[in-house]
């Protein structure tokens, strides 16, 4: 276990923490990589052009491209997922601001999680179509899917801040912004980053409806679809493409699992720090 040292100077105290040569490689070259290529297509992804691949695909696919199509699908669960981070927060504070509002907000979002994410899809993707921004139609049933997840498992944490913690905050009269940032959100980091593992696994289980989007555009054409693992399986499937769908699959398996050592397992295990004993 990492134990916390302190080195008192004349001024202030200066904290910090040891880490392992894993956990320095980790921090000098993967998040920075990671960090670079999620940016790199968020910024594709959020132009109003997007992306320049459309469907059908011509066969065959390299290995290029399969891994092209991964970022892609990358860049599209990481804007959802920041969006639903941030719609999130402000509702999970706002159902909990007070005993009425708990009556009233945890009713209604309960309501709106048991309806079904694809029953709001068609309402708006006319939206997106019309504004020619089928990317947006693919975040946007991204973000839906992930919200609520993150929602609860927020709601849960605000709901366990013990007593104690926030009668000293009152004494010492830490209100407003100071209270958020010095006990609430400190106190929820291990509930965020639970809901967000729930929310991301979600994303995964319907990036095909995320990618394949001809279905729910009146007449809607292939080449409607989006470049991404989702839409190539789909494809694949339906062209007989056994060996491209067993390759993709992977593909989306190792990354699946890439995100789970090296960035929820990191995740999970900073984490631990904030819980109250």
């Amino acid at each position: 276990m990492i134990k916390k040292h302190i080195v008192h100077s004349k001024k202030h105290p200066v904290f910090f923490y040891p880490v392992s040569m894993g956990q320095k490689l980790y921090s000098l070259l993967v998040y920075p990589v990671l960090s670079v290529i999620v940016v790199y297509v968020l910024v594709n992804l959020l132009s109003h052009s997007g992306f320049s691949y459309t469907f059908p695909i011509t066969l065959p696919i390299s290995i290029s491209d399969i891994l092209l199509a991964a970022l892609y699908t990358l860049g599209r669960l990481a804007a959802a997922y920041v969006l639903a981070i941030v719609v999130a927060l402000p509702l999970a504070l706002l159902a909990v601001s007070g005993r009425w509002a708990e009556k009233i907000f945890l009713p209604l979002f309960d309501i709106l999680e048991s309806v079904p994410t694809l029953a709001f899809f068609p309402i708006f993707i006319i939206f997106f179509v019309r504004a020619d921004y089928l990317n947006a139609a693919s975040i946007f049933i991204l973000f839906l899917a992930m919200l609520w997840n993150i929602v609860f498992t927020l709601i849960g944490g605000l709901k366990i801040i013990p007593t104690e913690i926030t009668y000293v905050a009152d004494v010492f009269k830490v209100r407003g912004f100071e209270y958020f940032r010095k006990v609430t959100l400190p106190a929820i980091v291990p509930q965020i980053v639970t809901g967000s593992i729930l929310a991301v696994a979600q994303g995964w289980n319907i990036i095909i409806v995320a990618e394949v989007l001809h279905t729910y555009i009146p007449h809607g054409t292939a080449a409607q679809d989006l470049f991404g693992l989702g839409s190539i399986l789909v494809q694949a499937s339906s062209m007989g493409q056994s060996d491209l769908f067993i390759v993709t699959m992977f593909v989306m398996i190792f990354i699946i699992a890439l995100l789970n050592f090296f960035v929820w397992q990191k995740l999970l295990h900073y984490a631990q720090r904030f819980r109250f004993e």
